[in-house]
């Protein structure tokens, strides 16, 4: 069973920057994209930015697309989010996806905190 793990959450001052990363325990059969999401308070989950297994990104919350960079190290297994001039509103549990080929499993991480402290 695939097993990601995510690390660099915590509480930052607003302005200041956080470095995600998500790790898969082995090499994920059949990937399409690594996704990461988040949830903010009382909000439903949103998907904030994507990247390909062939490198290509997308982001789609429009505030994040100046500040986000999704990056990928598919040698090591791992996803990067690194999110620069941080805002309260970016307040929320981010978490990973592996998402796979159809008829394949997808696999999501347990979530790590973010917050932002105005």
């Amino acid at each position: 069973q695939v097993q990601l793990v995510e690390s660099g959450g915590g509480s930052v001052q607003a302005g200041g920057s956080l470095r995600l990363s998500c790790t898969a325990s082995e090499r994920i059969r059949g990937l399409n994209y690594f996704g990461w999401y988040r949830q903010l308070p009382g909000k439903e989950r949103e998907l904030v930015t994507l990247i390909t297994n062939h490198g290509e990104a997308h982001t789609y919350i429009r505030s994040a697309t100046a500040r986000f960079t999704i990056s990928a190290d598919y040698d090591r297994n791992t996803v990067f989010l690194q999110m620069d001039n941080l805002k309260p509103e970016d307040t929320a549990v981010y978490s990973c996806e592996a998402k796979t080929d159809p008829g394949l499993p997808d696999y999501w991480g347990q979530g790590t905190q973010v917050t932002v402290i105005s």
